[in-house]
C-alpha cells in the first residue's frame, strides 16, 4: 500500500498565480470599501442642504435682533448676544408666561395623543391577528388615515367640526341629543379635544402598523403553549405580547413622541394662522411669534430651545431604554 503524507498547514507554501493568470487587483478592494459611502453620499448631501443648512442659518438668527427692519438684508441685523433666549425664557414677562403655556399644553396633549395612538394600535393589531372573515377588509379600513394625505384629512375634519352644519354635532345634537345647543369645536376648550380627535385619528394606523409587524416575530407556539397552561387572552397579552413587543414598543413611542410634538400641519389647517388659547401648540405659537410679530430672532431662539428639549428628551429616554434591556436581558 502506497503511504499518504499531509503536509501540515504551516509547511504549506502558497501557490502564486502564472503569469498567464488574472490577478485581483487592489483597486476593487478599495472601490469594494468606498462603495457604500458613495452609496450614501446623495442623502447626506440633500440631509445637509434640508435640514443642517437651515438650522444652522436659525441658530445663527437666534443671536441676531432680527426684526421686520432688516428684514430685506438679515446679515446686517445687530448682534444681541443670549438677549433673545432671555426674553423666551422670561416667565414673569407677557412673552416667556404664554411660551411656558404652549409648552405645558404640547406637553399635556402629546402625552394624550401618543398614549391613545398607541392604546389604539396594539388593541387592534392583537385583534387582527386571529383569522376570520373581513380581516384583510379590516387592514386595509384602518390604514385609510394613514393613506390620506394630510391637508386633505385636515380640511375634512375641519368642515366636520363646523357648529351649524358640521357633522359633530349634527350626531351629537341632532341625532343623539346630547348638549342643549351645538357645540363649539374651533375655539374654546372644546378646540383642544378636537386637535386630540384628529391627531389621534391621523396618527394610531402608524402605531397598528408598527406593532402589527412586530407581532410576525412572535411564535404561535408560546400562545399555544400558554393556552394549555390555563393561560387567558389577558394573561398572554401580558406575559408574551408586551413583553415580546418591547424593543418595537420603544421605537414606536419614541417616533410618535416626536412627530406629535413637532407637530405643525394639524393645528395650522384645522384652525388657520392663529390657534385658540387652549390648543396653542408650541410648534403654532413659534410660527406666530415669528411670522405674526415678525421677530424672527425670538422666534428662531424659541426653536433652538425646542430643538434642545427635543434632544435631551431623546437622549434619556434612550439612555433609560437601553439600561433596562440591558438589564433585562442579564
Amino acid at each position: 500500500m502506497t503511504e499518504t503524507v499531509v503536509t501540515p498547514p504551516s509547511e504549506r507554501t502558497v501557490r502564486k498565480a502564472a503569469p498567464g493568470e488574472a490577478r485581483t487587483p487592489r483597486r476593487s478592494g478599495r472601490r469594494r470599501v468606498a462603495l457604500p459611502y458613495l452609496l450614501l453620499l446623495p442623502a447626506l448631501l440633500l440631509e445637509l442642504l434640508v435640514h443642517l443648512v437651515p438650522m444652522l442659518m436659525g441658530i445663527t438668527m437666534s443671536f441676531r435682533e432680527l426684526t421686520q427692519f432688516y428684514i430685506r438684508n438679515w446679515s446686517e441685523a445687530p448682534w444681541t448676544a443670549f438677549d433673545n433666549y432671555s426674553v423666551a425664557i422670561d416667565f414673569d414677562a407677557p412673552v416667556g408666561q404664554a411660551l411656558l403655556k404652549s409648552f405645558l399644553t404640547t406637553c399635556l396633549f402629546t402625552v394624550l395623543s401618543v398614549g391613545l395612538c398607541w392604546l389604539l394600535g396594539t388593541a387592534a393589531a392583537v385583534f387582527l391577528q386571529e383569522n376570520f372573515r373581513g380581516r384583510a377588509f379590516l387592514r386595509t379600513l384602518f390604514l385609510v388615515p394613514y393613506a390620506l394625505p394630510v391637508y386633505a384629512a385636515v380640511i375634512t375634519w375641519a368642515f366636520m367640526f363646523q357648529r351649524d352644519n358640521g357633522a359633530i354635532n349634527h350626531v351629537l345634537h341632532e341625532q343623539l341629543g346630547i348638549g342643549d345647543s351645538p357645540a363649539f369645536w374651533l375655539i374654546g376648550d372644546n378646540s383642544f379635544w378636537a386637535l386630540l380627535i384628529v391627531s389621534v385619528w391621523k396618527g394610531w394606523p402608524f402605531a397598528f402598523l408598527t406593532v402589527m409587524a412586530g407581532l410576525q416575530n412572535i411564535p404561535r407556539d408560546m400562545y399555544e403553549a400558554a393556552a394549555l397552561d390555563g393561560a387567558g387572552v389577558w394573561k398572554q397579552i401580558r406575559h408574551i405580547t408586551l413583553p415580546s413587543l418591547r424593543s418595537v414598543n420603544q421605537v414606536l413611542v419614541l417616533v410618535l413622541f416626536l412627530w406629535t410634538f413637532n407637530d405643525f400641519n394639524t393645528p395650522f389647517v384645522l384652525f388657520g394662522k392663529a390657534a385658540p388659547e387652549a390648543a396653542d401648540l408650541i410648534s403654532l405659537h413659534i410660527y406666530q411669534s415669528s411670522f405674526q410679530t415678525w421677530n424672527f430672532g425670538t422666534g428662531s431662539a424659541m426653536s433652538v430651545l425646542l430643538l434642545l428639549f427635543l434632544l435631551v428628551v431623546t437622549g434619556v429616554y434612550l439612555l433609560l431604554t437601553t439600561r433596562g434591556r440591558k438589564t433585562s436581558d442579564v
